[in-house]
């Protein structure tokens, strides 16, 4: 009888997380099933789940009656620099937060959480008063210095505790061996701390990479805008083309997908892969 109500539990518990996949997974279907409907069909209220004519003339519009390729390198370019700097930046602190004991630790790392609490809007005076008295207003660079500073507070409280789970004693007897404490932590905790940037390096990208409000009022030129803006270039006086914006969208979760299936296999074994390297 108790294997039996365990059973039942666990086909109830399963069919559950199942709806609820199904209801977050459906937007994203419905949006990859729109890129392929004709302009009449996306916009008839027969909610058709799947598209009874197939065509690629949305992803044509995004790609070629547009500037996608330089949007996307845009996006690419800002990204992909403020996260390898905040994962640069946010493992420096997290290790002298961990590892050392200061007059002060207590306090910064509550100015850390602090600043990761305070909402993107609450900023955006303040930084648009700071990038235009340094003159990086409509620049890339003020992009990055800004997904950069957004994305650094979560990156030091969560490197923090996967440096925090690493026991000080493996690098102790590393320097015994005769190991510096830099050579120290390259060859013990860097490679057990492999999981954890990749974890977090995700979660950057994402921030960065759908970032909207910023790139908008900080790049004048359309030139220097990011993939985000670009998706509302699809709106004119006589309505908005759904069908390529639909495909839009599609084209513009790929890198994030590309990104964490290239990282996902470091994410469950990077645990045992550094044991083995250490």
């Amino acid at each position: 009888m108790r294997s039996g109500a365990v059973r039942i539990r666990r086909i109830g518990l399963s069919a559950l997380a199942l709806a609820i996949a199904v209801i977050f997974v459906f937007p994203t279907y419905w949006m990859f099933a729109s890129s392929f409907k004709p302009r009449g069909e996306v916009l008839s209220t027969s909610y058709d789940l799947v598209p009874s004519t197939v065509t690629l003339q949305n992803y044509a519009t995004a790609l070629f009656g547009s500037d996608f390729l330089r949007y996307l390198g845009n996006s690419l370019l800002v990204t992909l620099t403020a996260v390898a700097c905040s994962l640069v930046a946010g493992t420096l602190a997290a290790l002298a937060m961990s590892r050392f004991r200061f007059r002060g630790r207590k306090g910064f790392l509550m100015l850390v959480l602090v600043a990761q609490m305070v909402p993107f809007e609450a900023l955006m005076v303040p930084m648009f008063l700071f990038m235009r008295d340094l003159g990086l207003l409509n620049k890339l660079p003020s992009l990055i210095l800004v997904y950069w500073v957004t994305t650094l507070p979560f990156t030091i409280w969560s490197l923090r505790g996967f440096i925090d789970g690493i026991p000080m004693d493996l690098e102790e007897a590393a320097m015994v061996d005769g190991c510096g404490r830099a050579e120290a932590f390259r060859r013990v905790t860097l490679p057990l701390l492999g999981p954890g940037l990749v974890a977090t390096s995700v979660f950057a990208f994402i921030t960065a990479w759908n970032e909207f409000l910023y790139a908008l009022i900080f790049m004048r030129s359309q030139d220097l805008q990011t993939l985000p803006v670009f998706l509302q270039s699809f709106q004119n006086a006589f309505g908005t083309d759904w069908g390529a914006t639909m495909a839009s969208a599609t084209l513009f979760t790929l890198p994030v997908l590309v990104f964490f299936l290239a990282v996902q296999r470091k994410m469950v074994s990077g645990v045992t892969a550094g044991a083995v390297k250490g």
